[in-house]
C-alpha cells in the first residue's frame, strides 16, 4: 500500500499534504463517450429536444462538475482553475466528451478533468433518455497529463 498515496500507514484514508510541493502549472485531458443510435445523435445535435440546446446543456454541466470535484470526490483538495474547456461532438457511435482543464498549484487536476467528462455524459444521457434509454456510457478515460514531480504522461 505504500505507492498509493491516499492510504497512510495503517492503511487509512488521508487527504494528501501538498502544502511542501511547489506549484506548477498542471493541465489534463479527458475523454467519455455516450454509445447511442444514430437516430438519438441526430436529435442530440438538431437542437431540437425538449429540455434545450443538449450539447451546450451538457458541456456547462461539465464545467461546474470540474469546479466542484473536490466536493464530490473525498480526498480531492478544492483547486484554483486557470481553465476549463468541455466538448461535445459527433462521432460515428454516439457522442464524444472531451475535457481539458488546467491550473497553476501543488497538485494536478486530473480527477477535474474526468469529473468534467463524467458529468456531461450523464447529462448527455438525462437530457436524451426520452428518446433512447438503452445508451451506454463508456470508455471515460485520462488522455494526458502534464505538469508536477510526475511530468508529463499520456495515454498509449
Amino acid at each position: 500500500m505504500s505507492n498509493l498515496t491516499h492510504l497512510d500507514a495503517e492503511g487509512r484514508a488521508r487527504m494528501v499534504d501538498v502544502s511542501a510541493k511547489p506549484a506548477t502549472t498542471r493541465e489534463a485531458l479527458a475523454r467519455g463517450l455516450v454509445r447511442m443510435t444514430p437516430a438519438t445523435r441526430a436529435l442530440a445535435l438538431s437542437g431540437g429536444g425538449k429540455k434545450g440546446d443538449v450539447r451546450a446543456v451538457a458541456e456547462l454541466a461539465g464545467v461546474m462538475a470540474a469546479k466542484k470535484t473536490a466536493d464530490l470526490i473525498p480526498l480531492c483538495h478544492p483547486l484554483a482553475l486557470t481553465r476549463i474547456d468541455v466538448t461535445v461532438a459527433p462521432v460515428p457511435e454516439g457522442l464524444e466528451v472531451t475535457a481539458r482543464v488546467a491550473s497553476h498549484g501543488p497538485t494536478g487536476v486530473e480527477m477535474e478533468a474526468l469529473t468534467a467528462v463524467s458529468v456531461a455524459c450523464l447529462t448527455l444521457y438525462d437530457m436524451l433518455k426520452a428518446a433512447e434509454r438503452g445508451m451506454v456510457i463508456e470508455a471515460v478515460q485520462l488522455l494526458e497529463k502534464s505538469g508536477g514531480a510526475s511530468g508529463d504522461w499520456r495515454a498509449g
